[in-house]
């Protein structure tokens, strides 16, 4: 598959520590593992001025206190709360000067963020989507943004997960409705 580097992104989605450290409230060894392939293609992006967007899920203290049916922290545990260590990207990617990172309180990173405001204005079409958990944040945010009017590309071999069905699960739904799949090896920027 070939991408157009001024009109892709990649976008990181949720590589916190969180997530994908072992001391981590979240922690999930396949998302550990999703580091490296992360890094390696936001380097690739970045080698040929792609954009690379990160999403950081983050709750503030109170944000379910009043919630009618959707709580996170019913659902999970309080997890990633604004200022922990927990919600903070991994030390691989946390260094890195990102063009936007975008702080979400969804699964979703367009909803109440500034994410789709911004890929238009950087005339992006492409998402190249890595990160955690697959079936969760990244197949959300893939989701509404095929609902966007993007092009969404899961990279299979750059994604954590929990269970192996449930990654299967995301990718085989992605691509049957809203999106493709592909892995590293095959993305070409030109």
């Amino acid at each position: 598959m070939t991408f157009s580097p001024n009109r892709t992104a990649v976008v990181v989605v949720d590589m916190q520590n969180g997530f994908c450290h072992p001391d981590g409230n979240l922690y999930a060894p396949p998302s550990e593992d999703a580091i490296e392939p992360c890094v390696e293609l936001v380097d690739r992006a970045r080698a040929v001025g792609a954009s690379v967007v990160y999403t950081r899920d983050v709750h503030p203290p109170e944000q379910f206190e009043d919630a009618h049916y959707y709580d996170e922290f019913d659902r999970w545990g309080e997890h990633v709360r604004e200022g922990s260590w927990d919600a903070a990207l991994v030390d691989p990617l946390a260094d890195r000067e990102a063009d936007l990172t975008v702080e979400k309180h969804t699964y979703d990173a367009f909803h109440e963020t500034q994410l789709d405001g911004w890929l238009e204005a950087h005339g992006i079409d492409d998402l190249l989507l890595c990160g955690t958990l697959a079936n969760v944040c990244v197949l959300h945010t893939a989701g509404s943004a095929g609902l966007r009017d993007y092009r969404p590309v899961l990279v299979e071999d750059a994604i954590g997960f929990i269970e192996d069905d449930h990654r299967e699960y995301a990718l085989d739904h992605a691509d049957w409705l809203f999106g493709e799949v592909t892995d590293r090896d095959s993305v070409t920027f030109a």
